[in-house]
């Protein structure tokens, strides 16, 4: 299919920068083919660009979509109460089927706000990839593993659904679909497992999604343990020898850092989630000025409690400020790069920019908007003014998934059905 974007202002890519110019962008089957309207004849559909701005759809490089139906159910409190006594116990209820309808909720919120692709840590098998292959959006996931040796029975199990879904859907959903392997964090798993999943993704070819250093309890616990930082105690076990995106990264030694540098190691920060929780910030200009890619990413709804990537980007460039009381420190722009450049970094995928030869993922905002004037800086507007409403139009491989903020590919109505019936069952 063609799709020409007509008379457009486009956000594309400036050296190591993004810079805003009008262009005609063609979309030939699930690339983009070209910004000047080049080979635009025969297009089976045509797009009036006046009065919006398009930007490369928003990577949202860590959440638990399947978590969507838990938001608002666990808050105000203790990180650890949170996850133990709230989380969990609800996450026991869930069925087989009860994930997909989660999920697909999660979707709708990232498509209406500009979120093209994700990268999700799971728990059922089938359920988020065939959410994924139904709702026309681009994902990496992960199942979430815990074990404590190579033979454990729970480790074995869930690596065993993990080729699983590689198996059944690796290869479908028009390429839209990829894997990782997910070690869930240094407390639920031992070294020796981490060495047999490090193993696994080898002989897979995928990487390692992981959650780290997200709390002080998390690095006391590890320190204890075993005598160094949860990032020490991950490099002795040789995960990062597997391309990695670790998420969370709040609490980093000047070591850690240099370890992460030096494995290439992706940091996927999440400001709100962090914030909600009490757990701090990821020293992200620290990491930026150590030369460690920053992705950004929400968590999932039952501790953000929004799959937003705007506002996510606007906390991003707002808390380091104030932390560091430091009004240049992260800037819009790197706040914008986190949320596309550094999430296709991290999943190495050909996203993240308006560019001829990447994947057509596409996002229209309305100018129209009063927060989005007046049109005085549109990068600078994109992290400090646009909330996520002004999204009009998204394409995800070159199919367009929102028409007019209108959902194409999803029964909504019957998606918030389905979640009401579920959380009656589960909900605590």
């Amino acid at each position: 299919m063609k799709i020409l974007i007509r008379n457009v202002q486009t956000v594309v890519p400036s050296a190591d920068a993004f810079a805003v110019q009008k262009c005609d962008i063609l979309i030939d089957g699930d690339r983009i083919a070209s910004l000047d309207g080049t080979g635009a004849t025969g297009c089976d559909r045509m797009i009036d660009g006046s009065g919006k701005l398009a930007i490369p759809g928003l990577v949202n490089a860590h959440t638990h979509a399947y978590m969507t139906l838990l938001r608002n159910s666990a808050d105000d409190q203790p990180f650890h109460k949170w996850l133990f006594d709230r989380v969990m116990p609800m996450e026991e209820r869930l069925r087989p089927g009860d994930c997909y309808w989660s999920t697909l909720l999660g979707i709708c919120e990232m498509l209406r706000t500009g979120t093209t692709t994700f990268l999700d840590m799971y728990m059922i098998p089938d359920d988020t990839a065939r959410a994924v292959a139904d709702s026309g959006i681009r994902a990496v996931i992960s199942r979430g593993l815990q074990g404590q040796t190579a033979d454990d029975e729970g480790g074995l199990r869930r690596i065993r659904e993990a080729k699983h879904d590689i198996e059944t859907y690796g290869g479908t959903a028009e390429g839209r679909l990829g894997f990782m392997l997910a070690p869930h964090a240094p407390y639920t798993c031992a070294p020796e497992y981490l060495r047999y999943v490090t193993e696994t993704a080898a002989q897979l070819g995928v990487g390692i999604h992981t959650h780290l250093s997200e709390s002080r309890g998390e690095v006391e616990t590890i320190r204890e343990k075993y005598g160094c930082t949860p990032v020490e105690m991950m490099e002795k076990a040789g995960l990062f020898s597997r391309k990695t995106a670790a998420a969370h990264c709040v609490h980093l030694t000047k070591n850690d850092m240099r370890i992460l540098r030096e494995w290439n190691v992706s940091v996927l920060t999440n400001p709100a989630s962090n914030l909600k929780l009490g757990n701090g910030f990821a020293p992200v200009p620290e990491l930026l000025e150590a030369g460690v890619n920053v992705a950004l990413g929400t968590d999932g709804a039952a501790s953000n409690n929004a799959l937003n990537m705007f506002h996510e980007m606007n906390l991003l460039a707002l808390i380091h400020k104030g932390t560091h009381m430091d009004a240049v420190s992260v800037s819009s722009l790197e706040a914008f790069t986190a949320a596309t450049r550094g999430g296709a970094r991290a999943l190495d995928l050909p996203i993240g920019e308006i560019a001829v030869g990447k994947k057509a993922d596409v996002v229209l905002l309305d100018l129209s908007c009063p927060q989005m004037n007046p049109q005085t800086n549109l990068l600078s507007s994109l992290v400090y003014s646009a909330n996520g409403s002004e999204v009009d139009t998204v394409i995800v491989n070159g199919r367009v998934l929102l028409d007019r903020r209108a959902l194409m590919t999803i029964d909504e109505e019957r998606v918030r059905y389905e979640n009401r019936k579920i959380f009656e069952r589960i909900g605590c």
